[in-house]
């Protein structure tokens, strides 16, 4: 990967050298954090990607009881449903660490637009977040916004922290068109950006995003030139 003033590129040899990296680049954005405010507030994503990475943070010697953990997006399911970002964040992560409180995209006994109105009341009282932890699908979408989506003009250009989006007939979004989703609004918000990638394919997609400036084709690119600090990607084979 070229130097690019908009990227931190971290390339790794190995699986595991990507794992253990990763994992001390968010528990050093964390500590710091800790240090200077006292608390501290990190946004996560699900997927197969990013779980043995929250795995390996759990066990860091953190004040867990100080960090809040809320979502970076989710599917419009049950948080006991074994497809939601949800359970699989609470099995790699919450269970581990005795984590102060836990900010959940979807709310019991509320519909959509009632819980993503819940996550943007809680978002902008919440302290802005020291770190949101991002993964790309091969469609370059991010969080779930995703190219093609009907809702992805609005919600890119939401002043709110977080969306409603339908990726009806958008095949990566799969069994679960509606999601609640981070806006680059609320990306915006975080003071770091780690983007987690694996496999040559995602690199080139990569690759295509600093290429380009059109959000709408790779959404990723929402999260290039936001804030001072460049996005830090990890990437191994």
């Amino acid at each position: 990967m070229k130097s690019n003033p908009r990227v931190e590129w971290h390339e790794h040899g190995d699986p595991e050298s990507w794992l253990h990296a990763a994992a001390a680049d968010l528990e050093r954005i964390l500590a710091v954090e800790l240090a200077i405010r006292g608390q501290a507030r990190m946004l996560v994503s699900g997927g197969t990607t990013p779980a043995p990475v929250y795995a390996q943070l759990a066990v860091a010697p953190l004040d867990w009881h100080r960090i809040t953990i809320g979502l970076v997006d989710e599917r419009w399911l049950s948080p006991q449903d074994s497809a939601s970002n949800t359970r699989l964040v609470r099995e790699s992560l919450l269970d581990r660490a005795e984590v102060g409180h836990f900010e959940p995209l979807v709310r019991e006994g509320l519909n959509l637009a009632e819980s993503v109105h819940a996550a943007n009341l809680e978002a902008q009282h919440a302290p802005d977040a020291c770190v949101a932890v991002l993964g790309m699908g091969n469609d370059g979408h991010t969080a779930s916004l995703f190219p093609g989506s009907v809702d992805l003009d609005r919600a890119l250009a939401s002043e709110l922290p977080y969306a409603a989006l339908d990726a009806s007939g958008c095949p990566v979004a799969g069994d679960w068109p509606l999601r609640i989703t981070l806006t680059p609004a609320g990306l915006s918000r975080t003071r770091h950006r780690l983007l987690l990638l694996r496999g040559q394919a995602k690199r080139e997609v990569f690759a295509r995003a600093l290429a380009g400036d059109d959000v709408r084709e790779l959404p990723i690119r929402a999260a290039l030139d936001i804030g001072i600090e460049p996005l830090r990607v990890h990437w191994c084979e």
